[in-house]
Order: structure tokens, then C-alpha cells, then sequence
């Protein structure tokens, strides 16, 4: 494989899809040697057939607001490989929403479903509708039109979708009444549904769980535990919520949260009634997290600035892609941090990563940290085929297991020869391996 050459005609057919091209680039490198010991898989083409999505979905979304004016959206659905079981991915509503940050993440969700070791496929949705400042009853038409377009390509054996930033529970509950209507069937469809409906327990948290449960491996292997460690977590979401509230309840203290406009830094730790006050502004739909610092005046709120500069023992970003840079990683490496837990899909720029890798730092890329959230739907599409709701020690357990499993897979292909686990390449090379066999098992198609 002459990755040079694959990135560059990628670059030509798909100028300026930053993101993409990111993505590819990072997994192309880390699984080129390993690549080349198998021929077979050079003659079948797999990197050149894996790295452009089976196919993309555009279409229009016309929905009226409360004020009878007629609005319109662009919707996508990228669905990206099916060789390992039926397309799973979330849909993201956000004003940044476009093609190269949703090819990126079905990339990606690729071998990160592949991790999991359950039959799921890799596939990423979304729209740039924004639900910030919109009525319950404006989010509900928008949901129901952009399944008006989609749903004769949804099903619980091709494609299932899930929730992701600016798409929770009422979101995900508005699409599937309406694809439910239409198909006239109760499947497994959707993740991420109402308990009253077949959605799964700790589904909400499953992500923000699972990412502890996998840096807590990370540190194990290192000596350590979360026990009596400070955390820098990103974000105030549903992703940063289910982190903080797990990592607390190991031990650690949660130090930071943030938003668009800065970041909270709370000496005393963000734990019991102010992680529940994290929902609650997000519930407010300002995207700010100021407030945290009026309502606890032992906190201080850092306007415009990123929580890396902090001294911490763990950095879990939670946000979005790109929101660890050069600077912030040496910034986390200059105080002495013990390692860094991507909780948010490519959260780190390429140059954080190398930093970290070139310092010794032990790094989990979000394919394997965040992989609990899809984890768990993939559980709750277990659930939904039989007809069966599990309780919640039964969910957290598998998901134990499953993140386990995971940092094992990362450690066998990552473990370099002085004992630093390169957790990037572990990940890469697990996923990749998984995907590529069943691509070449499945012949040329």
C-alpha cells in the first residue's frame, strides 16, 4: 500500500473534506505495515473500497416553523460499510453538520463498531438544522420530514440509526413514531428510544460509562486507578454527564466542564446535585456554561479558553473533533498528566496525537473510548430481536465486558517493544483486521 498515493487521489476526488481526509489518513498510517503482509488483501483492493462509503443519502428537508414561515434543511445519511452486520451510526442535528464531517464519523464508526465485536456496520447521519431555540413542537415536524425522506432506507436488518449531538431521547422518539407509521412495523430501528418503548437502560449514559470503564484499563495497566485522581472533562452534555458521574463514583474528582463560550474550573470537584445541574443547562438550550460559576461561587469560569491548561491526572475531551490541539496537549504533557481518554470522536488534531505518542503518553482514541455508547444500542437491538428488556446491572455488565474486551484488542496490536501501548495503532489495526477479513470473505462486490 502507498498510502502517499491512496491519500492523494482521495484529496483529488474529495477537495477540501478536511475532516474525511483526516480520518483516513490517521487509520492508513497506523495499519499500513500490517497491510502489507497480506497480499491478498492488495489484490482485492479492501483499502481502496473501504475508504469511500457504500453509499450517501442528500436530500432536502422542508419543515414550517411556529410562525407558519416554511423552512428548509439539507439531510444526509452516510452509509458507509455493512460488511460485518447491518449499517449502525448516529444523526447529528447542528449548524456545522456537512458531508466531510459525516464521512469522517461513518469511517469511523466502522471500526469502532468493529471493536465491539457485535455485528454492526458503520453508517453517520445528520442535518445542519440547529435545535437550539426551536419549540418542542418546531423539532418534532423537522424529525418527522427528515424521516419522510430516509425511512424506505432504514430497517432493523440495513440500517439503524441513533442519537448523537443535538439528538437525544425526544429526537430519536419523533423519528421513529414516524418511521413506525410509515413501515407500519415495531422494530429495532432506532437506538436510543424511550424505556416505555424498547430503548435500553443506561442507554443515555452508556458512552460517558463505558469511556471510564476503558481509561480505568488504561491506568490499570499502568498501576493506577481513578481512586483519588483529578479529571479535566469537555463539554456539558449527555456524553460529559454520563463521564463525570462515572468517574466520581470510582473515585476520581471531576475538575472541569465546558462549553462554546470557556470552560468551569471547580477546585472541590463536580459531583452529586452540580453533575445533575449539568443537564439541566443543557436543558436550557443557551450551550453556555457560565452559569456553573454563578450558581457554585467556588468555581471560576475561564471565558474562551480550553480546560487542558489545568494540572490533571486525566484528560477525557467530550465535545466534538479537533478540540485538543498541539498547544493543549503540551500543556497536558508539561503537567505530568497520566493519560488522555478521546471521549469525543477525532477529538485530538493529528499534532496532539503525535505529541502524546512522542512523550509516552498513554492516548485512547475515541474508536475505542466512546465505543460503549454504540456498544450499548447494539445491546439494545439485542433486546429489541427477542423481545426483551434487560435490567440495568444486566446492560452494565456486557458493557463491562465489551470495553474489556476492547483494551485488550488495543494492547494486543499496540504494545511496542519497551512497553508503551500505542492505543491509536492497537485500535486501528483491531478494527481494521475485522473489517478487512469480512470484506475478502464476502468476495468482490
Amino acid at each position: 500500500m502507498k498510502v502517499n498515493e491512496i491519500l492523494a487521489g482521495l484529496e483529488a476526488k474529495h477537495p477540501g473534506e478536511k475532516e474525511y481526509l483526516q480520518a483516513v489518513k490517521e487509520v492508513l498510517l497506523s495499519v499500513e505495515d500490517v497491510y502489507n503482509e497480506h497480499p491478498e488483501f492488495e489484490k482485492a483492493k479492501i483499502i481502496e473500497r473501504m475508504i469511500e462509503p457504500d453509499r450517501i443519502f442528500t436530500f432536502r428537508v422542508t419543515w414550517t416553523d411556529d410562525h407558519g414561515e416554511v423552512q428548509t434543511n439539507l439531510g444526509y445519511r452516510v452509509q458507509f460499510n455493512n460488511a460485518i452486520g447491518p449499517y449502525k451510526g448516529g444523526i447529528r442535528f447542528h449548524a456545522s453538520v456537512n458531508l466531510s464531517i459525516l464521512k469522517f464519523l461513518g469511517f469511523e464508526q466502522t471500526f469502532k463498531n468493529a471493536l465491539t465485536t457485535l455485528p454492526m456496520g458503520g453508517a453517520k447521519g445528520g442535518s445542519d438544522f440547529s435545535p437550539r431555540g426551536k419549540s418542542d413542537a418546531e423539532i418534532m415536524r423537522f424529525c418527522q420530514a427528515y424521516i419522510m425522506e430516509l425511512w424506505r432506507n432504514l430497517g432493523p436488518d440495513r440500517d439503524v440509526p441513533a442519537g448523537d449531538i443535538g439528538v437525544g431521547g425526544r429526537e430519536v422518539g419523533y423519528m421513529y413514531g414516524m418511521y413506525k407509521k410509515l413501515a407500519q412495523e415495531h422494530t429495532g430501528t432506532f437506538t436510543g428510544k424511550g424505556l416505555d418503548f424498547g430503548g435500553s437502560k443506561i442507554r443515555p449514559e452508556a458512552t460517558g460509562f463505558g469511556a471510564c470503564y476503558f481509561v480505568r484499563n488504561m491506568l490499570r495497566s499502568m498501576g493506577e486507578d481513578f481512586a483519588g485522581k483529578t479529571v479535566a472533562i469537555s463539554g456539558f452534555g449527555n456524553v460529559a454527564w454520563g463521564a463525570a458521574l462515572k468517574a466520581t463514583q470510582l473515585g476520581a474528582k471531576v475538575v472541569t466542564i465546558s462549553g462554546p463560550d470557556g470552560y468551569v474550573y471547580d477546585p472541590e470537584g463536580i459531583s452529586g446535585e452540580k453533575i445533575d445541574y449539568m443537564l439541566e443547562l443543557r436543558a436550557s438550550g443557551d450551550d453556555i456554561v457560565a452559569p456553573y460559576a454563578e450558581r457554585y461561587p467556588e468555581a471560576t469560569f475561564y471565558s474562551g479558553r480550553r480546560p487542558w491548561e489545568v494540572k490533571v491526572d486525566i484528560a477525557m475531551p467530550c465535545a466534538t473533533q479537533n478540540e485538543v490541539g498541539k498547544e493543549d496537549a503540551e500543556n497536558l504533557v508539561r503537567n505530568n498528566v497520566l493519560c488522555v481518554g478521546e471521549v469525543s470522536n477525532m477529538g485530538c488534531t493529528p499534532e496532539a496525537i503525535d505529541t502524546f505518542i512522542a512523550n509516552k503518553v498513554p492516548y485512547g482514541p475515541g474508536k475505542a473510548v466512546n465505543a460503549g455508547g454504540v456498544a450499548t444500542s447494539g445491546l439494545e437491538m439485542s433486546q429489541n430481536a427477542m423481545h426483551l428488556s434487560w435490567s440495568e446491572k444486566e446492560v452494565d455488565d456486557r458493557l463491562h465486558e465489551i470495553m474489556n474486551n476492547i483494551h485488550e484488542q488495543c494492547v494486543k496490536y499496540g504494545k511496542e517493544s519497551d512497553g508503551y501501548i500505542n492505543y491509536m495503532k492497537g485500535a486501528n489495526i483491531a478494527g481494521f483486521m475485522k473489517v478487512a477479513h469480512a470484506m475478502l470473505g464476502q468476495g468482490v462486490i
